[in-house]
């Protein structure tokens, strides 16, 4: 089994109706941050929740996506993290005011929600909402599964700005169980885990270290990846709701038209031409 990072390694326990994930990032935790000219305590957000959205996108059942977000009156404005049923992660933050202190409730405040989204290719969209009121982002997901879905759950997450590299420990009581012990006893277990160790060790060095009384079972590991998914194309699409009159009026004060993808900060730049284009090749009836 590979030891590089960037995967997401799944387990469960023979002897236990609960499930568990490792999550190891490195170089996509780079590309989602790299030229955002975000704080460090924004970056070390970005990494816990780049972390535990891959953690959850692993317990979907549909192929989809899912998305977390926090929003919140605090100098943070919102942070949000998308991840898809193959691992592909894009991310963004938006900070409005100077930070006056690194921990997570000086970033979002004291009146912030956690929103978790959940799309899937086929069916419909869910949404659901709870009020931040732990003082990490791992409370409040812990917080959020207690309240949506009652399912006892544990999350350890951890991010490193210096290295570039977020990791998490995801622990879940299975749908349906109603004894507790065993979680509890693995989740006790597991509170020895440190940052040092799951940034930086294998996944099942750290599985081995927490567990190696227990019968576990793993799965194989996924990689995870930082995916934009912007393009030229679907930036044109985005223009067409404007009508040309518009767009010519901003070619002629700033010369050029460009817009920036808030994911990865690619430019996308369109001429005169390219504006006499865009409406050009629209139906009749679709024409401003």
């Amino acid at each position: 089994m590979s030891n590089s990072l960037d995967q997401i390694l799944r387990f469960t326990f023979a002897n236990h109706d609960v499930r568990g994930e490792i999550v190891q990032l490195a170089q996509s935790y780079h590309e989602l941050t790299q030229g955002h000219d975000y704080p460090a305590p924004v970056q070390h957000l970005l990494g816990e929740l780049m972390a535990v959205t891959s953690l959850l996108t692993a317990t979907l059942k549909f192929e989809g996506h899912i998305n977390v977000q926090v929003q919140g009156n605090g100098p943070l404005n919102y942070a949000t993290v998308n991840g898809s049923h193959q691992q592909a992660l894009r991310g963004v933050a938006r900070v409005k005011s100077e930070l006056t202190g690194d921990s997570f409730r000086d970033l979002v405040g004291d009146n912030a929600i956690l929103l978790i989204t959940l799309t899937p290719e086929q069916g419909e969209r869910y949404q659901g909402v709870t009020t931040i009121d732990g003082d990490s982002l791992a409370a409040c997901i812990e917080a959020y599964f207690q309240q949506s879905e009652q399912l006892a759950t544990r999350v350890w997450l951890f991010a490193d700005v210096e290295q570039k590299r977020a990791g998490g420990l995801f622990l879940q009581a299975l749908p349906g169980t109603d004894g507790l012990d065993g979680f509890q006893h693995l989740t006790t277990l597991a509170e020895t885990v440190t940052g040092e160790e799951l940034l930086n060790l294998p996944a099942t060095d750290m599985l081995h270290r927490l567990y190696h009384e227990e019968d576990v079972h793993v799965y194989p590991t996924q990689d995870v990846r930082f995916f934009c998914g912007c393009s030229r194309e679907a930036t044109m699409q985005a223009l067409r709701s404007l009508s040309q009159e518009e767009l010519m009026d901003i070619l002629k004060q700033e010369g050029a038209l460009t817009l920036t993808c808030d994911y990865c900060l690619t430019d996308y730049v369109f001429n005169e031409f390219d504006v006499q284009s865009l409406h050009a090749h629209q139906a009749p009836d679709q024409a401003q």
